[in-house]
């Protein structure tokens, strides 16, 4: 006979991220939810302060399909509209950092900013979305646990 108190149930995601700001359709995201776009893969190596070089494989949709999805409130007609949106992210540990949509619109830089599902073949879904940067040479603006991103375009237009 088995005791129901030999078990525990798995722990809830400890971040799943809240889309908020100027969207069209906000949302809150489990990694389960980010699995359903198209994944794509990169191998990281940025420098750490604290521990050297550090070098993983991610897995994950693009930071830019999952804000263009939730309808960021900018004019498609106007294409430099998009150049006054801030992305922010949050971790659930309170690390925070700060994008720009030029960063990773396809018109523009086009980097492949990742809200990762897995790291080094380990899935995250415990541990919740990590924000992932390739082109940054340094790990500050990699955050674990995403709670939070907010997409803002309060900046005016310098046209």
């Amino acid at each position: 006979m088995s005791s129901p108190f030999l078990t525990q149930p798995p722990a809830p995601s400890l971040a799943e991220p809240a889309l908020t700001g100027d969207l069209v359709r906000p949302a809150r995201l489990t990694v389960a939810d980010l699995r359903a776009w198209p994944q794509h893969r990169v191998e990281v190596s940025f420098e750490c302060a604290t521990s050297g070089v550090q070098h993983h494989r991610f897995r994950g949709p693009l930071l830019h399909d999952v804000l263009h999805e939730a309808g960021p409130v900018f004019d498609p007609a106007r294409r430099k509209d998009r150049l006054r949106f801030l992305i922010a992210a949050t971790g659930a540990d309170g690390h925070h950092a700060l994008l720009t949509w030029a960063e990773i619109d396809p018109d523009f830089a086009h980097a492949p900013v990742l809200l990762a599902v897995g790291i080094d073949d380990t899935p995250l879904d415990r541990a919740g979305p990590q924000l992932v940067l390739p082109q940054d040479r340094c790990g500050a603006r990699h955050i674990s646990g995403i709670n939070a991103i907010r997409v803002d375009g309060r900046y005016p237009s310098w046209t």
